[in-house]
């Protein structure tokens, strides 16, 4: 089978591995050919993180690199990449005293963790994840060796590309912002829902994984329906449990649920523009782009304060009327009721919703902000 053929990105194949090695040795070698000398190599998560001990030793004998710096980003620090010490043999000839003695003597290398050594400037992609990253809890076994590289750990929001996620121009809508209505009623068409004009549209696009705290609706979910008037509306697919329950879940609510399994790039779209409000419990999430969609499209996000939802959601204030969506803090079934009835109380009040609305759509998270953190790290790697 050809090392780059394979049915995604990732797999369980056996040579997993040396997939990603030869990805590294490839592009490093390419520049060498090209006679490229980078300023700045850099890379991504584990699948490239061998990159910068690659610079530092088989290929440091190339002046081509002599005044290469290496950048690290961290997207998630739950993949880290972790094989068997049988791969040492596609390492050769760096020795082993450049990996972790302790993974060493228990049979595994990180690649990750190999990275985040040797690796000149770190970075991940929410200052808050940056600081959640260091405890214990979120650090997934990495939290010591970031507290120590604290000085040059860095969290920089990723970007949103507006060209393609902006309500005014957006192909895949019924209408711009203007017809938010219209959205919301061509949403509901599409899915199969009730007409809901005074009731609210609650909306997700997210896979179904543990990651997404989506056990948190488990209860919550089903006793709201039963009190209150409004829509919900899933797309995604993942892992059986969920797509079990969700599926359930429309049964015992006709015309008030919708769950899509998969993904539609349309449908995507015409959520983020037709819901009300769009619903993210994560356990944790490193940047989230999905309430950053939301906020430009004036949909209202209920986020659980954790990475970069903390860092683009703020809790709306009605005294002050500062605040762009609803932020519950603690990992709980009821933090989260809480949260889907502090927006749906909101949501009954007409003036505080409009301002909510137009706080978040006034919010630039485009790379022509984000882009300029790292322009700015970069330069102060090479100065």
């Amino acid at each position: 089978m050809s090392i780059s053929s394979r049915p995604g990105t990732y797999t369980s194949d056996p040579d997993e591995h040396r997939r990603f090695l030869l990805l590294g040795r490839a592009a490093i070698e390419s520049m060498q050919r090209l006679r490229i000398a980078p300023d700045i190599v850099h890379v991504h998560d584990w699948a490239t993180a061998i990159v910068p001990l690659y610079l530092k030793t088989m290929y440091a004998w190339d002046q081509l690199f002599a005044r290469t710096k290496t950048v690290l980003t961290i997207h998630n620090i739950g993949y880290q990449g972790t094989f068997g010490t049988e791969i040492l043999k596609d390492l050769n000839p760096i020795g082993t005293h450049y990996f972790d003695g302790e993974d060493l003597r228990n049979g595994r290398v990180n690649l990750l963790k190999t990275g985040l050594v040797h690796a000149h400037e770190l970075t991940t992609v929410s200052p808050t994840y940056a600081r959640e990253i260091q405890t214990p809890e979120y650090g997934y076994g990495l939290d010591g060796l970031l507290r120590m590289r604290s000085g040059e750990l860095t969290g920089i929001l990723n970007g949103v590309d507006y060209s393609l996620w902006n309500p005014a121009t957006d192909k895949h809508l019924a209408a711009d912002l203007s017809g938010k209505a219209v959205n919301k009623a061509a949403l509901l068409n599409a899915v199969g829902l009730a007409p809901a004009a005074q009731a609210p549209v609650l909306g997700i696009v997210s896979r179904l994984a543990h990651q997404k705290g989506l056990d948190l609706l488990f209860d919550p979910l089903p006793t709201l329906l039963n009190r209150r008037d409004f829509r919900f509306v899933l797309l995604g697919s993942g892992e059986p449990k969920y797509e079990e329950y969700f599926g359930n879940l429309v049964s015992r609510y006709p015309g008030r649920v919708a769950f899509y399994s998969g993904h539609q790039e349309k449908l995507a779209h015409l959520i983020e523009a037709g819901a009300d409000m769009f619903v993210m419990p994560s356990r944790y999430e490193p940047c989230g782009l999905n309430q950053m969609y939301s906020l430009k499209y004036g949909t209202i996000p209920v986020v659980r304060k954790t990475g970069g939802l903390a860092d683009t959601v703020e809790m709306y204030n009605p005294s002050t009327g500062r605040g762009n969506g609803v932020v519950f803090d603690h990992f709980t079934a009821e933090g989260l009721q809480w949260g889907l009835e502090a927006a749906m109380n909101l949501y009954q009040q007409p003036m505080h919703w409009r301002q909510m609305m137009l706080n978040g759509m006034s919010a630039d998270f485009s790379w022509g902000v984000e882009g300029a953190r790292y322009v700015a790290l970069y330069r102060r790697l090479v100065h």
